[in-house]
């Protein structure tokens, strides 16, 4: 078997314009400077983007606005899991059309305590929706949408639309239930939310990660995934480590605006649209301290 290959897809942040609208200016040249700085691709309007404060017209503009400024479509893998399945049938055949690599997709989430019945025949209807070119990278984020991604549900998916399911990003925090995705399923792409997992990720056969602070840090996380086995990866796991753990203190995604703001000198980058709100100075030290250790995004 060919060896995996190990990625970094960075949730790219959506920046807003004084009147929260989306600011299509700063999103692009946030998504341009992320690629320059090592990540391998992007998977926007996930949890990080405020994807579910955004309208699925927004989120239509603004991929074809990062395709339209050169980014190839294979680079991405943006969020279409939405509560409707209209809607995610509408961004999955969309971001589809347009050749992205795939979709990363949400359950429907606002129902708790569904069944695993009920999310397959969920998923199902949006596969057969959408057609053949279909490419399906299931989120896994059960503090956040309350419907778990259990291991037979991605079993009976894969069964059913083997060409389809391409990956897991495990947003869970549970490192244990990240090795059993790869364990059960190493035909699929398995994703780890977090950079300080990556080397437990690449040991277990997965694809690396799709990491919030990576916004902030996308040159540092590439550097150890390029390091990994050489002699200087404890360096660059303990430097990616100390960021993430900074942000881990912090209200996540505020905090991730505020730092890209600070590294780029551009204050707009802070904006949140509601129900979040901006950090305050008692954010300020710990924000400094992360674009502090993360450094320029600069190439590898």
């Amino acid at each position: 078997m060919t060896p995996r290959k190990t990625e970094l897809f960075v949730p790219a942040i959506t920046p807003f314009a004084a009147d929260l609208s989306v600011d299509t200016d700063r999103f692009v040249a946030h998504a341009k400077a992320l690629i320059a700085a090592g990540a391998h691709g992007l998977a926007p309007f996930g949890t990080t983007s405020e994807a579910n404060s955004l309208s699925v017209a927004e989120r239509m503009q603004a991929l074809e606005a990062l395709i339209d400024a050169g980014i190839p479509p294979a680079q991405l893998i943006p969020g279409t899991g939405c509560s409707a399945a209209a809607d995610t049938i509408a961004l999955s055949s969309h971001a589809t059309g347009l050749g992205c690599r795939g979709v990363l997709m949400l359950p429907p989430f606002f129902y708790k305590g569904v069944s695993d019945d009920g999310v397959f025949d969920a998923y199902a209807q949006v596969i057969e929706a959408v057609g053949a070119d279909l490419r399906v990278y299931l989120y896994h984020i059960p503090q956040m949408s309350g419907v778990p991604i259990t291991l037979p549900l991605i079993d009976r998916l894969i069964a059913a639309f083997p060409d389809t399911i391409a990956g897991l990003k495990d947003s869970s925090g549970n490192w244990e239930n990240t090795a059993a995705v790869i364990a059960a399923f190493p035909g699929i792409d398995t994703y780890s939310a977090s950079e300080s997992l990556i080397p437990d990720n690449v040991a277990a056969g997965g694809a690396g990660c799709i990491s919030a602070s990576s916004n902030v840090n996308a040159a540092g996380i590439r550097r150890l995934i390029d390091g990994l086995g050489g002699p200087d990866e404890a360096a660059h796991h303990r430097q990616v480590s100390e960021v993430r753990k900074i942000f881990e203190t912090l209200p996540l995604i505020p905090a991730i605006k505020a730092a890209v703001a600070l590294q780029t000198g551009d204050a707009g980058y802070a904006r949140v649209r509601p129900p979040f709100t901006a950090t305050g100075p008692d954010h300020a030290d710990a924000i400094a301290e992360a674009v502090r250790i993360a450094g320029a995004q600069t190439p590898p």
